[in-house]
């Protein structure tokens, strides 16, 4: 059975995850950009989203708002490289 600060230091642990994994992907997904490769930095830019690099124990309203800004900018982002993707696909 696990106490309160063994699932505390879980949770520290898997936020800490997050943001290495979150970080990672966003800057695989940059270089995929700079070297033009769209589908595969939308795939990866696409699932960093999966990993909130905020605290994962608050809720989206309680979030402070340069959070939220960030989030939507970069979904906002990918939005755009799949706009941008579909485009390109239509024009051939």
């Amino acid at each position: 059975m696990t106490t309160t600060k063994d699932s505390l230091i879980q949770k520290a642990t898997a936020n800490q995850i997050n943001k290495f994994l979150y970080g990672g992907l966003v800057l695989l997904g940059l270089y995929f950009l700079a070297v033009k490769d769209i589908g595969t930095a939308l795939s990866n830019l696409g699932i960093a989203l999966a990993f909130d690099p905020f605290n994962l124990k608050v809720a989206w309203h309680d979030r402070p708002n340069y959070q939220r800004v960030w989030l939507i900018v970069h979904l906002s982002g990918v939005f755009g490289l799949l706009g941008i993707l579909i485009f390109q696909w239509l024009a051939k």
